[in-house]
């Protein structure tokens, strides 16, 4: 294996705890790092960097001034700020100030700032996920042509889960980090489902803190009898989540049972919850009756609902997330995009799981726009009247943004480009094959760009990726990194991976 101090630097942290069934030099290689380790991550000019690190951060001279000043000009580009009343621009400015948007309109002038060109950029708010589980990033792809029933839930929810240990779950957790920022997702919501013991969840939140995304961290299970879920969500919102002016918020990962909601109510946070449907309806409507279905619940996938569900969820302040590519793929269901919009209801989009397929929101995006509109016009084909309106660009846009901030309770922080929110803010490349002319741009965001067209990401005012590179990450370390825990996990679990097949 590798160095076990590998992107180790002077700094400490508590141990992420041990798993007493590990054994062999590699764990103990991995837990060494996790105890001394500060982090891969850290400000592109801080000296613990590799020199590689640096080449991606504060040797750019214009990097460095972006992140020394506390202004900032974002100038000359297509600005979409998704809110009606502050506009699109063919050509404007953005300017950051201490983190947050000051302004957004053409020529602004501003003494002392860090003037970035946005010269064919499409300025956009960051994309938001809302249902993801970050632990899974070291079995990416490993379950390419797997279904929900059985594969999943026996090869990736039970057997390969089982066997994590803490270092496994900050290595999974950091390479999702990065793989979104990397994407333009600057908020995400983690369904981890990995919570097998305190040492488990304090690693993930531990790589979550160094990694600089904005994540709605959703507490949820674990298995094996040191798991102590739901009731460690206080532990958690008494100290990690106690403030409200940080990029991690709380929220608890719930099915449907009256005991997990009434603790997610005691504790003041939202509820995630997957798989509303014919056979857990019945226990919705109970807590309906209950009284324990609040105002910035979030549900996921909504496949194979009633009527009555829908309205319940809407009625109650409810959140939609559709994970259309997965649920297309895996066998959830025909992806209720219409249903939710019918019953009054704009979704947020979300991935899912990357053991199958691409965390990126273009995929999300494209896959949301074509399954609506070939639904609609599917129905105009066989005669159908009073036809539901066809999905526009702009539409699928706001449910990756706007829509996403809702869902996430964060749209007084994030979502648009108005004055006074966080800068979470995406430029994308416009002048490059596979986009340029530019002759629509909302269109041009959905339907023609993919991942390499994400050139500049900042999250609250910080540049997370810089000209095409991520700032302040040791790449080549994270990869090792990740490719042991990989290694770790298959080899402990039994797994077989098909790398041909």
């Amino acid at each position: 294996m590798g160095d076990p101090c590998i992107g180790i630097t002077n700094a400490t942290h508590d141990a992420c705890g041990q798993d007493s069934a590990a054994s062999g030099t590699d764990e103990t290689s991995r837990r060494a790092f996790l105890t001394a380790s500060a982090g891969l991550l850290a400000a592109a000019a801080a000296p613990m960097l590799s020199e590689d690190a640096r080449a991606q951060g504060a040797a750019d001279t214009e990097l460095a001034r972006v992140l020394a000043e506390r202004r900032v000009l974002i100038k000359g580009g297509v600005v979409l700020s998704l809110d009606r009343a502050v506009g699109d621009f063919a050509q404007a400015d953005l300017l950051i100030e201490d983190g947050k948007i000051r302004e957004v309109r053409p020529n602004i002038a501003a003494d002392a700032a860090a003037v970035i060109d946005a010269t064919n950029r499409i300025v956009i708010p960051g994309f938001i996920d809302t249902h993801h589980h970050f632990y899974q990033g070291i079995l990416r792809n490993i379950l390419s042509n797997g279904l929900l029933n059985p594969d999943y839930q026996r090869d990736i929810a039970g057997t390969l889960t089982a066997v994590y240990q803490p270092a496994d779950v900050y290595a999974g957790e950091l390479i999702t980090a990065l793989g979104m920022i990397d994407h333009g997702t600057t908020t995400a919501v983690d369904t981890s489902q990995v919570q097998h013991t305190p040492e488990h969840t304090d690693a993930g939140i531990r790589v979550l803190q160094e990694s600089g995304l904005r994540v709605v961290y959703a507490y949820s299970r674990g298995t094996g009898s040191a798991a102590q879920y739901p009731q460690d969500i206080m532990r958690l919102a008494r100290t990690t989540f106690s403030s409200k002016d940080q990029l991690l918020t709380l929220a608890l990962g719930a099915n449907f049972d009256e005991k997990i909601f009434t603790v997610a109510r005691e504790a003041g946070v939202p509820t995630v919850s997957h798989g509303v449907n014919n056979n857990t309806e019945p226990m919705l409507f109970a807590l309906g009756r209950a009284g324990l279905l609040k105002p910035g619940d979030e549900y996921i996938h909504c496949t194979h609902m009633s009527d009555a569900a829908w309205k319940l969820i809407k009625d109650t302040g409810g959140h939609v997330s559709l994970a259309v590519p997965i649920e297309m793929a895996m066998g959830h269901g025909l992806p209720p995009i219409q249903d939710a919009l019918d019953h009054g209801i704009r979704p947020s989009l979300s991935s899912d799981v990357d053991v199958t397929m691409a965390q990126d929101p273009f995929t999300v995006m494209r896959a949301t726009f074509t399954l609506q509109r070939l639904g609609v016009l599917q129905r105009a084909r066989t005669g159908a009247q009073n036809l539901p309106p066809l999905l526009t660009c702009r539409d699928v846009l706001e449910f990756a943004t706007i829509e996403g901030a809702r869902c996430t309770g964060l749209e007084r922080k994030v979502g648009t480009l108005t004055p006074g929110k966080d800068a979470d803010i995406v430029l994308l490349k416009a002048d490059r094959l596979n986009v340029w002319p530019l002759n629509n741009a909302p269109g041009a965001v959905v339907n023609l760009m993919n991942p390499s067209n994400v050139d500049t990401v900042f999250i609250a005012g910080k540049a997370r990726k810089w000209r095409g590179n991520l700032v302040g990450v040791d790449i080549p370390r994270v990869l090792r990194l990740v490719v042991e825990a990989r290694d770790g996990v298959v080899r402990r679990s039994g797994f077989q991976m098909n790398l041909l097949g």
